[in-house]
């Protein structure tokens, strides 16, 4: 049957049919005027949405006028600050023949405007920038966003970590309006069914393997989203995550240095494996003598970065280390020498024995574990002897 909803726009509505006691039902689509969207990207994830819409307008023409693309611009790194690293969607949207607007801030930017019309969509995908109300109103139709995870479970910028980091086995991805005061805040408007997909191997994902699997889910959302008008007015709320939540949310906070620093009063092993695996190399502190040899002791607190860590078995008697973990020791006589056989050892707080095959000292470059430490003057000047072996710690703990 016809209807003539309040808009005042014509649609057809189809009935309920069934099937052998199965009802099916087909939801219509509404209706809105020919897209012009200003599209906010940066990244791997924000680029597979980018490709979809593309590809997209290319099959229907008369729902997509045009994309413009927003992004930040390059930043200037390594020595000297010569080289220029441009935001990776600058290049896909080239790619894709899209105009591209660089720009650090909102602040005294307008939207292109174009002969039938502004910009009347906004769509920002881990972009990084909050786009003001004064574009958003501007746009007829808001703001839309795609975010990895189920909201309003992992709000914030690094969602993807966090989700790892949690140990969860399933995840999904979130079609939401860009809030007008607040990220992540927006009405929900598609989200993966309960209870989520499955992330492969969770014991073992990486970070670029979860966004390998939700940057196409993500993408997808968004143009089913586009397909059936989801954004028009009124928006209905489609979430089920904050009604089934039976624990606390967690907020995906940004992953800060900080984030990588050991705590080795409170992780296990397990832990640690997990924040390198998620988060890259981590970090800790201890004693470096600076002075020089015959002088006054001298020392100083120095970053050591661990950059390739493994546990093993414990060679015979350094058991009694374990009662002390962060506090490295090596099995050899002071003074060390880096004969074969030594390593650089170090426990847990749940008695594991992880061995530092390579560190990064601070002001060093990145080298096997043991040499680093002698050459850092790390060790205290006396050993230790337990059955019948010979070890020589760090002078303090690692902190």
């Amino acid at each position: 049957m016809w209807t003539i909803p309040a808009s005042g726009s014509l649609r057809l509505c189809k009935r309920p049919s069934v099937l052998r006691g199965l009802v099916f039902r087909s939801y219509t689509t509404k209706t809105s005027d020919p897209l012009r969207i200003l599209f906010c990207g940066s990244d791997d994830f924000s680029i597979a949405s980018l490709n979809a819409l593309r590809a997209y307008q290319l099959k229907q023409p008369e729902r997509i006028s045009s994309i413009d693309v927003v992004c930040r611009p390059g930043k200037r790194v390594g020595r000297g600050l010569k080289q220029v690293r441009e935001v990776p969607i600058k290049a896909a949207a080239t790619a894709l023949s899209l105009p591209v607007h660089e720009i650090d801030t909102f602040t005294g930017w307008k939207p292109p405007t174009f002969s039938d019309g502004p910009i009347n969509l906004v769509i920002a995908v881990s972009f990084g920038l909050f786009v003001p109300s004064r574009i958003l109103n501007g746009a007829k139709y808001g703001g839309l966003n795609v975010h990895p995870s189920l909201l309003p479970d992992f709000r914030g910028p690094a969602p993807l970590h966090h989700t790892l980091l949690s140990g969860q086995t399933t995840t999904g991805v979130t079609l939401q309006t860009l809030h007008l005061k607040n990220f992540d805040h927006g009405v929900v408007l598609s989200q993966t069914p309960a209870p989520g997909f499955d992330i492969p191997n969770p014991d073992s994902c990486t970070v670029p393997e979860l966004l390998g699997l939700v940057a196409p889910k993500g993408a997808e959302l968004l143009v089913n989203g586009i397909e059936k008008g989801l954004y028009v007015p009124p928006v209905v709320d489609a979430g089920w995550r904050a009604a089934e939540a039976t624990g606390e949310l967690i907020h995906a906070t940004k992953i800060t240095p900080q984030d990588r620093r050991i705590n080795w009063a409170n992780w296990t092993l397990a832990d640690i494996n997990r924040r390198s695996r998620i988060i890259g190399p981590l970090w800790s502190t201890a004693l470096s003598a600076t002075n020089a040899e015959g002088s006054p002791p001298s020392f100083q607190q120095k970053r050591l970065i661990l950059t390739d860590i493994e546990e093993v078995d414990s060679p015979q008697g350094c058991n009694s280390f374990s009662i002390m973990p962060g506090l490295p020791f090596t099995n050899a006589p002071y003074p060390v020498q880096p004969k074969k056989g030594r390593e650089l050892y170090v426990f847990t707080k749940d008695g594991k024995l992880m061995r530092i095959n390579r560190m990064k000292v601070e002001g060093e470059q990145d080298a096997e574990g043991l040499r680093a430490a002698i050459k850092a003057r790390m060790f205290g000047d006396q050993a230790f002897h337990y059955d019948g072996a010979e070890f020589t710690p760090f002078r303090n703990s690692l902190v």
